[in-house]
C-alpha cells in the first residue's frame, strides 16, 4: 500500500509539473510526508470525546480515530500534536502539522488562510451550559452577564455583539468549565455537540444546555492552504467521502458515546451507493 500511494504520489507530482497552466501544485507538503515516512496531524486535547487524554496521558477520541484511519491509509507512521482552537491554524501555516482535525467549524475566513478540503466531516451548533437553578430560558438572559468562552471560538463575538454577553475567554475547556464551576461566569458558551456529552457523562447534573442552538456550522479539517486543491487536498476530500458513504463516521460517534447527529445519518444516507445489493 504504502508503495502503490508513493508512486500515485509521484505520478501526481509528474503530473502537476508538466501542466502549470492546469495546477499550480508544487505538493511540498505532501512529498515531504512520504520521505519522512511520517504524517503530522494537528489534533484536540481538551475536547472529548474528540480529543482528549486519557488517564495513561495518550490522546485518544473520534478525531484521533480519524488521524489515525488517515495515517494507515497513507501508509504512514502517525505523529500526533496537541492543538488549540487559538493556534490550530498558525501550526498549520508555520509547519508544525502537516494538516489538523481539530473541531473547527468551516468559515469564509478561515477559508482564506488554509484548505478546508469538503465535504465537511461533521457540523454543531452554539449553545451554552448553565447551572439548572438559574433558569435561563432565552439568550437575552445573558446581557451585561460573565459568560465564560474559549479563545479563538467565532461564536464569542457574536454573542458578545447579538446578545450582549461579558465573554471571559480562557485558553482551555477545562479552566473556563472550572471557572463556570465557580460561579465565575453564569454560563459556559461553546459548541451544542460538546456540551451535550458534557451532559451526558454524569458529571454535570446540576447543569443543563437550557437555549435553542444557534449558527449551526459545519466542521473542516485542514491542509495547507496551497495543497488544497492538490494531491493533499483532494485525498482528503476522498477521505471524507468515503468516512460518510461508508458509516465511519457513525460508526465512530457511537463507539464514543456521542448522541447520533440527523447531519452524520442524512451524509451517509446522500453518499450511499444507489445501486443497493438484494
Amino acid at each position: 500500500m504504502k508503495r502503490l500511494l508513493s508512486g500515485i504520489a509521484a505520478l501526481g507530482v509528474a503530473f502537476s509539473s508538466a501542466a502549470p497552466a492546469l495546477a499550480e501544485c508544487t505538493n511540498d507538503v505532501w512529498n515531504k510526508m512520504f520521505e519522512r515516512g511520517k504524517v503530522v496531524i494537528g489534533v484536540k486535547a481538551d475536547y472529548k470525546p474528540w480529543g482528549f487524554r486519557d488517564t495513561d496521558g495518550n490522546l485518544v477520541g473520534m478525531e484521533i480515530d480519524m488521524a489515525q484511519d488517515v495515517a494507515d491509509t497513507l501508509g504512514l507512521e502517525l505523529e500526533l500534536v496537541p492543538v488549540q482552537s487559538s493556534n490550530r491554524m498558525q501550526f498549520l501555516e508555520q509547519g508544525k502539522v502537516d494538516m489538523f482535525i481539530a473541531t473547527m467549524s468551516d468559515r469564509p475566513d478561515r477559508r482564506e488562510i488554509v484548505g478546508i478540503p469538503l465535504p465537511p466531516y461533521y457540523t454543531s451548533g452554539t449553545n451554552v451550559m448553565a447551572p439548572k437553578a438559574l433558569g435561563l430560558t432565552s439568550w437575552e438572559d445573558l446581557r451585561d452577564k460573565p459568560v465564560c468562552g474559549k479563545q479563538g471560538a467565532f461564536y464569542n463575538k457574536i454573542v458578545e455583539e447579538r446578545y450582549g454577553a461579558q465573554i471571559i475567554a480562557f485558553t482551555g475547556n477545562a479552566e473556563a468549565k472550572q471557572a463556570l464551576r465557580d460561579r465565575k461566569c453564569i454560563a459556559w458558551v461553546y459548541d451544542d455537540s460538546s456540551i451535550g456529552s458534557d451532559l451526558a457523562s454524569g458529571e454535570w447534573e446540576e447543569f443543563e444546555m437550557p437555549l435553542a442552538s444557534e449558527d449551526d456550522n459545519p466542521w473542516g479539517l485542514a491542509v495547507p492552504l496551497a495543497e488544497k486543491e492538490c494531491i493533499f487536498g483532494q485525498f482528503m476530500s476522498g477521505m471524507q467521502y468515503n468516512w460518510h458513504r461508508d458509516g465511519t463516521l457513525i460508526e465512530l460517534e457511537a463507539k464514543w458515546g456521542i448522541k447520533p447527529t440527523a447531519f452524520l445519518a442524512k451524509e451517509n444516507e446522500r453518499y450511499a451507493d444507489w445501486i443497493k445489493e438484494e
